[in-house]
């Protein structure tokens, strides 16, 4: 694969606007976000903000530029095309929107590594989209800022709502994104997910032509200098279990894999609050102060967070820099992994709490990238039903699924990782009869695994899935470590979990 982009940012007359602040101070930010009514502060400091019709990620209006320079290299099965003229029309559309208003200014890098990183240039409308931004991404030294170069222009004009008819959308929302050009245009969303998953798309697409594997995980490192990969999905404890007050955390959602090890792609974190609780999440708990941010999440009277209240939605989520994190690395760069861990929410409550798998297990497991939607998620969905998400990221994987999964095979390989799945979900049956798995003893199995303790036990093979089972674990009741012995009818276990199998057959074969 080859790739020729010449650098370009001045796609848009920021002179017409009515004012632009530039890379303005968190406090500052927050001072024009207060006065421009786009939220209020929390008793822990920090500003809450709501997010409107949109509180997740729509991937159904994201596209990818279809161009001369990139398109025999893109996945076009997991990315809709879009075509070059309307997109030329749409930034025209868009540069005439930004006329006579406010904009802000944000410059950040994406990556840790200095010789594999990207500079980006965000244009929002915002102030707490430029907070955001200013939060999760790599913040510039002062003299950085004085001679910064934006290879990457990131425009978030939230409230321009597109014509689907007119422009070739999907609907008033969208994701555009140009290598040729080197732009991302975002529109008709307020959720400034997607300008951090933007950043995401452009690395998947730029450092595996480069060697480097692009991987969507959180990652930290323990007293002995073992890293440890945690790949999930939303909803499946990355960002939970990577944060332990143990190991120091490099970062809670992607990273690249380079030939010395790994290094984060942003500067902060992107954390779950539904049902934060300081007692099992405390790092991401303190980490929640002046100069982070709280999307649709419901304050009282006095302005005190309510984590357990989803009334807006299940995806409650909080932004703040990295260095909140006690004991984070700084920067955030470490040594190769010695475990790789795929984190999995099973609703049907028959994979095992924690499992090793061989080389060809990992790999078919890295490509299925399974969890499980449960009822009341999402409408319309009334009983758990499996989702797979290829590399547990295929949003975002501009490149084929199978070359992530070659290189993280031969990564694993070369520098001899373990990889465990470990099932976060349900056990002692599926979703609305059993129960989900314990945290403690989630973070007990975890922490046996990275630590060796498991290395001194009996494995057995499970005998639906074929994956190494160990048979204690310090701190876990042995009857948890066998899905099969904690229903109450074994029958039905064996009948979900051939489903189950059955699923995975299948998917997998898409690959073949």
């Amino acid at each position: 694969m080859a790739v020729s982009i010449e650098p370009k940012s001045d796609h848009f007359d920021l002179t017409a606007a009515e004012a632009v602040h530039t890379n303005l101070s968190i406090p500052a930010l927050v001072e024009h976000a207060l006065r421009k009514g786009e939220g209020e502060l929390a008793s822990n400091g920090a500003f809450v903000t709501r997010t409107g019709k949109y509180t997740g990620r729509t991937p159904r209006d994201k596209h990818v530029v279809r161009e001369p320079s990139t398109e025999k290299d893109i996945w076009w099965e997991g990315n809709q095309e879009f075509d070059p003229v309307r997109f030329d029309a749409m930034k025209a559309k868009v540069n005439d929107f930004i006329r006579g208003r406010e904009l802000y200014v944000v410059d950040a890098f994406g990556g840790a590594d200095p010789r594999h990183r990207i500079s980006a240039r965000f244009i929002v409308q915002k102030a707490w989209h430029a907070m955001f931004a200013k939060t999760l991404l790599i913040r510039p030294s002062p003299d950085e800022l004085k001679t910064f170069d934006p290879q990457w222009t990131v425009i978030d004009v939230c409230d321009y709502l597109a014509n689907p008819e007119v422009d070739g959308t999907q609907s008033e929302a969208f994701i555009l994104l140009n290598f040729a050009q080197r732009l991302v245009m975002i529109g008709g969303t307020a959720y400034a997910g997607e300008m951090k998953k933007s950043i995401f798309t452009i690395l998947n697409y730029l450092l595996p032509l480069k060697g480097i594997l692009s991987m969507h995980c959180s990652a930290n490192v323990g007293e002995k200098g073992d890293t440890a990969l945690f790949f999930g999905l939303s909803g499946t404890g990355k960002t939970t279990l990577s944060a332990d007050p143990d190991r120091s955390l490099v970062g809670d959602d992607e990273h690249g894999w380079t030939d010395a090890g790994v290094f984060n792609f942003e500067g902060g974190c992107y954390a779950k609050c539904i049902r934060l609780s300081k007692e099992n999440e405390p790092q991401i708990w303190n980490a929640i102060r002046f100069g982070s941010v709280l999307e649709n999440v419901i304050v009282d009277d006095n302005r005190v967070p309510d984590y357990d209240d989803g009334s807006i939605t299940e995806n409650t989520r909080c932004t703040y820099p990295v260095e909140f994190i006690e004991s984070a690395v700084i920067p955030s760069i470490a040594g190769h992994p010695k475990n790789v861990l795929f984190l999995t929410a099973d609703a049907f409550g028959v994979l095992p709490p924690i499992s090793l798998l061989d080389e060809r297990q990992a790999m078919n497991q890295f490509l299925l990238g399974y969890t499980a939607k449960v009822a009341g998620t999402e409408a319309g969905v009334t009983e758990p039903s499996a989702t797979f998400s290829a590399c547990f990221g295929s949003p975002f994987l501009p490149l084929p699924p199978k070359v992530y999964a070659k290189m993280l095979g031969e990564k694993m390989r070369r520098h001899g990782a373990r990889v465990w799945l470990v099932n976060t979900g349900w056990s002692g049956g599926p979703y609305g009869v059993g129960e989900r798995m314990d945290l403690p003893h989630t973070r007990a199995m975890v922490k046996a695994a990275l630590n060796g303790d498991l290395d001194r036990v009996e494995f057995r093979p499970d005998p639906v899935f074929g994956f190494s089972v160990p048979q204690t674990c310090p701190g876990v009741p042995p009857q948890v470590l066998n899905p099969r012995d904690t229903w109450k009818d074994a029958n039905a276990y064996d009948k979900k979990a051939a489903e189950l199998r059955a699923m995975f057959d299948e998917q997998i074969r898409k690959f073949d």
